[in-house]
């Protein structure tokens, strides 16, 4: 898959032992680091899509702890050279994965499953309650191409 300009994926090491396991999520030494501004987690309930939005400013930085998530991105950046792609990408129990995500493309995800999806972000900005930095558009705008619906066969 051709990835959208600026995104990056990180595959994360689960570090089992008889006590559990330990998984590193974000690390100040790893290149996908920029900032850190807060972190949050966001769950997402079977058969929901929380679809679309984007950030002016903020830089996503996705990591699904629980149950399987499709996190799907849609570039539509004046001047990008990847402008009009999308990106699909499966986070969660069975694929660890680091997803960061650039200001000004949409993003939005669903559960893979039938148990939620547990995502923390860990954003660049503060979230501003007066001013959020969201600009969003319905799961099913035409000017997304893309069909959240299961692929079948």
């Amino acid at each position: 898959m051709l990835l959208i300009k600026d995104v990056l994926t990180k595959k994360l090491q689960v570090i089992p032992d008889d006590r559990g396991y330990l998984m590193e999520m974000l690390r100040a030494d790893w290149p996908e680091f920029m900032n850190f501004s807060q972190a949050y987690v966001t769950a997402c309930y079977p058969h929901i899509i929380k679809a679309w939005h984007y950030h002016q400013k903020q830089w996503d930085h996705f990591v699904c702890l629980s149950g399987m998530a499709k996190v799907v991105l849609y570039d539509d950046r004046e001047g990008s050279p990847t402008r009009g792609t999308v990106n699909v990408f499966h986070l969660g129990n069975l694929n660890p994965l680091l997803l960061r995500i650039p200001p000004l493309v949409y993003h939005g995800f669903t559960t893979a499953g039938n148990q939620p999806a547990l995502i923390v972000n860990f954003p660049t900005e503060l979230y501003n309650y007066q001013e959020p930095d969201e600009h969003r558009l319905p799961y099913n705008t035409p000017g997304i191409p893309y069909d959240w619906e299961v692929k079948h066969g």
